[in-house]
């Protein structure tokens, strides 16, 4: 089973540019995973928002429209799904679809950005805090759980480009980087740099106002973090760098098949 994550930054735009439908082909998803979606289904075309031969389901902002939301289309049809925490005031952005297969439970999130001042500081590592406690909620029900998605925060300073010059910038903030070690403490597993812990210059976000992708002045801050336990069943996990559409690239996870 292939698993591919990607911020859109905003899915009509990247659809209107011809970027969406030949990642399926591109890419060959079982479950393909969206953030910054900044859509409400009816807003898509048909031919964005049902794709032959999946399932698709969205979660949007309660509050205002063309922000945040995320996105999943599935070949296989989840035994539930769910949207959200159960937080009115951090499910009202719209960041969390969570399905439950037969073997995992795959949580897609779109995390806040720390930026615009001190109360979205404060409203991220709120979400932070409460997805990890979600998620351990989860795995004492007995979910084996993956989360994927863009989180909004290098976690080491090989992964960004320019570490020194953004310690006291948002997304590599010491108490943003500190929840990330909590994570790990918990036993989920950066997968991507569990397979590859000493490469460098490896990014997902570029600025496109600076044309940084061209110098690959990067953050690594999407991810795949998997469950300890289950960590045998991953088989691969990479990204897909010359992949155009937005100012992140789609990263992926391949799961060994079930015997």
């Amino acid at each position: 089973m292939r698993i591919i994550s990607w911020n859109t930054n905003g899915l009509r735009a990247t659809a209107k540019q011809g970027f969406f439908t030949p990642l399926f082909k591109k890419g060959k998803p079982d479950i393909l995973c969206l953030q910054e979606t900044k859509a409400e289904p009816d807003q898509l075309r048909e031919d964005v928002r049902n794709i032959p031969g999946y399932f698709s389901y969205f979660s949007h902002p309660k509050i205002k429209k063309g922000y945040s939301g995320v996105a999943i289309y599935s070949k296989e049809k989840p035994r539930e799904v769910f949207y959200g925490m159960g937080i009115k005031k951090l499910d009202d952005e719209g960041r969390l679809i969570g399905m439950k297969y037969k073997d995992f439970t795959l949580i897609n999130l779109y995390f806040p950005n720390g930026g615009q001042g001190p109360d979205r500081l404060k409203y991220k590592l709120e979400f932070y805090e409460a997805f990890l406690k979600f998620t351990l909620r989860l795995r004492r029900a007995g979910e084996n759980v993956i989360f994927c998605g863009d989180v909004n925060t290098a976690h080491e300073a090989i992964d960004l480009a320019r570490p020194k010059a953004n310690e006291e910038n948002t997304g590599f903030l010491p108490i943003e980087r500190a929840w990330i070690d909590k994570v790990v403490k918990n036993k989920f597993i950066d997968v991507w740099r569990k397979f590859n812990p000493n490469k460098k210059d490896v990014y997902t976000y570029w600025d496109i106002k600076t044309g940084a992708r061209d110098r690959n002045v990067g953050w690594r801050i999407d991810y795949f973090f998997v469950d300890a336990k289950i960590l045998s069943k991953i088989k691969d996990t990479g990204m897909i760098h010359d992949y155009m559409g937005s100012d992140h690239c789609p990263i992926w996870l391949e799961i060994k098949n079930s015997s």
